[in-house]
This record gives structure tokens, C-alpha cells and sequence, in this order.
């Protein structure tokens, strides 16, 4: 268990000055376990023994990282102390937490804007008090009804971004005072691609992290949200190509997509990564070559997505180099 001076738990070691296939970190989001709990109870008030409970089944599929997503549970409403609890469960299972990532939390959600801010604002103190170097935000807001009952809620429109001027400027603004908290209790923050947000572009991504001007904040360029909408799509290559050099956390998860030239329809379903559209191999080879030295985080939806994750975590470990120098991360952003 890693504890520091003050004798508090930090999940995370820090990366090794070496990179190699077997430490480099590899987590995977807990989206697969719900909330609520059968008998109704959640797993923010379930005790510590049910948290280790489901991390078992994570340590069962082989994995050593951990990505707590608040669908999960809420690292940032926790209590200090059960932060702590929290803390020294995930490390007695034998795991780390290189990144936490919230979900469909905007800080411009239009009903939701300043609670959620807020809730980040938490979410960065609890990733400082507990020694997770990253928090993962993005503009996706919850969804719509019709997102709520499709199959593959990515099929139906969801609500998209105010791209005006004065109103990116707010959102700007509001990511910059979350970069300023981060800075000053030693966090960074990775932004995520997602479609019709601020972020749904590689060059509306370059631009707003730049726009933030904080070296602490980076992108997370999550292209298979992209790949997957049944419209026409940037190359997922043109948007690697753009945005790794800000890169430092990244969710992967690829798909098969099938496009008909003669009557413009197109048809997508989750794949794992090495058997999707998107070259993985050459996705990694680029990030690497433009200073990627991150947590990968694998994705997947539908079917046992523990288990394909744990197949695609073991695909990356092949395609990996078998020795990459660290280098700690800044976006070279930053005029603050």
C-alpha cells in the first residue's frame, strides 16, 4: 500500500522512468457496474467489502489499473475519510488509478451548468487528496429520451454545443478556472473528444485547449466516439494527427464501420480494437512518436465489455514498444 509523509493512501505510484509493455499503465473505465445496487442501495454508501467485492472481478479479468468513472461511483461526494476508505480498498485489491473520468457532467449544461462545475471542482480535490494525476472532463451533457431507449444511444441526436462566440468564451473560461485549481494542487485535466461539443473536432480541440493556455491541461482524443455516428466522419487519422501532441490520457475503443457510396447509408457496431476500422498499431505508433506517455484507458460497449477490454488491454501490450523513456506531460499550451 502507498502511503506518503502525512500517511494518507495514494492510489497511483507515478510511471516508471522506463515505459515498458508489462508497466506501462493500462485502465479500464467501471462503467460496467452500476450505481444502484439490486436491493437499492448505491455503491456510494456501500461499505468497503462490497467495493472490494467488484474490484475482484476487475483483478479476476487481469487487470492492475482502474479508471473509477462516476457512473460507478462519485470519488468527488465522497467524505475525506471514506475517500480514504476508497483509497486503501482499490490498493489492497492490487490496483492503481492512473485517471478518473466523469461522465456527462458539462459545466454548459443548460439546467445543470453550475452544479456541475462544482462537482468538478470536487472531483479535482478528490483526485489531489488521493493521488490520481489526471480527471478526465468533456462538454457531453446526459442523454435525451431518445438516446435514453436506443440500443446504441450514439444513433440518436443528442444536444449539441452554443458555438457562438460569447457562449464558447464562457466555456473557455470555466475550463480555465478548473486548470487553475488543478494547477495549484498538482492535477492535470484531459478534455474529450465528443461529437457536436467544443471538443467534437480536432481542430476545435487544438484550438480550445490552446484557448485555456494551461500547460496542466490536455485533450483526450477519443475518436471512436466519432467513428461510430452514422453521418460523415473526420479521418480518424487527420484527428490523430492533430491532437496527440496534446494528448495525455486517452480512451480507445474502435468499431466497424461500413459505408454504401450509392446510397449514403452507413452502419456501425462496437469491435475490439484490433478487429475494427480504426488501426490501433497505428494509432499508438503516431501517439508515441508525438510524445504520448499516458495512461490508455480501454472502452468498449455491449456484450462482456470487462472481458473484451481485457483483450484489447493485452493487444496493446504487444503493439507497445518494448521500452519508451517517460516524459512528464505538459501541453506546451500554456501562457499562464
Amino acid at each position: 500500500m502507498s502511503d506518503d509523509a502525512n500517511g494518507t493512501t495514494r492510489v497511483f505510484d507515478g510511471f516508471p522512468d522506463v515505459l515498458t509493455r508489462q508497466n506501462w499503465p493500462i485502465t479500464v473505465p467501471m462503467m460496467p457496474h452500476p450505481h444502484v445496487l439490486p436491493d437499492g442501495t448505491t455503491v456510494q454508501d456501500q461499505p468497503a467489502e462490497g467495493w472490494a467485492k467488484t474490484l475482484e472481478v476487475m483483478t479476476d479479468a487481469g487487470y492492475t489499473c482502474i479508471d473509477p468513472t462516476d457512473t460507478w461511483i462519485r470519488i468527488a461526494d465522497l467524505s475525506p475519510a471514506r475517500q480514504q476508505e476508497f483509497a486503501r480498498t482499490v490498493r489492497g485489491a492490487g490496483l492503481q488509478i492512473p485517471a478518473f473520468s466523469t461522465s456527462r457532467r458539462s459545466v454548459m449544461d443548460h439546467e445543470k451548468a453550475d452544479e456541475n462545475l462544482a462537482y468538478s471542482h470536487r472531483a479535482i480535490d478528490a483526485c489531489a487528496a488521493i493521488g490520481i494525476p489526471v480527471v478526465n472532463f468533456g462538454f457531453m451533457r446526459g442523454f435525451t429520451p431518445a438516446q435514453a431507449k436506443a440500443l446504441w444511444f450514439w444513433l440518436e441526436p443528442g444536444y449539441s454545443d452554443d458555438f457562438s462566440d460569447d457562449v464558447r468564451a464562457v466555456a473557455v473560461g470555466k475550463i480555465k478556472e478548473l486548470a487553475r485549481h488543478a494547477q495549484e494542487v498538482g492535477v492535470q485535466i484531459a478534455l474529450e473528444m465528443y461529437e457536436d461539443t467544443y471538443l467534437g473536432t480536432a481542430d476545435g480541440m487544438v484550438q480550445f485547449v490552446q484557448d485555456v493556455g494551461y500547460d496542466n491541461v490536455g485533450l483526450n482524443p477519443d475518436f471512436g466516439n466519432i467513428l461510430r455516428l452514422h453521418r460523415e466522419v473526420e479521418p480518424w487519422e487527420e484527428i490523430a494527427a492533430k491532437t496527440f501532441p496534446y494528448t495525455n490520457y486517452w480512451h480507445l475503443k474502435n468499431y466497424y464501420r461500413d459505408e454504401e457510396p450509392s446510397t449514403g447509408s452507413v452502419r456501425t457496431h462496437p469491435a475490439p480494437l484490433e478487429f475494427g476500422t480504426i488501426n490501433y498499431r497505428k494509432a499508438i505508433g503516431m501517439a508515441l512518436e508525438a510524445g504520448f506517455r499516458g495512461a490508455f484507458c480501454v472502452e468498449h460497449y455491449g456484450g462482456d465489455s470487462i472481458s473484451v477490454g481485457a483483450t484489447n488491454r493485452e493487444y496493446i501490450r504487444r503493439v507497445l514498444p518494448k521500452a519508451t523513456h517517460h516524459q512528464p506531460f505538459s501541453s506546451g499550451a500554456g501562457n499562464h
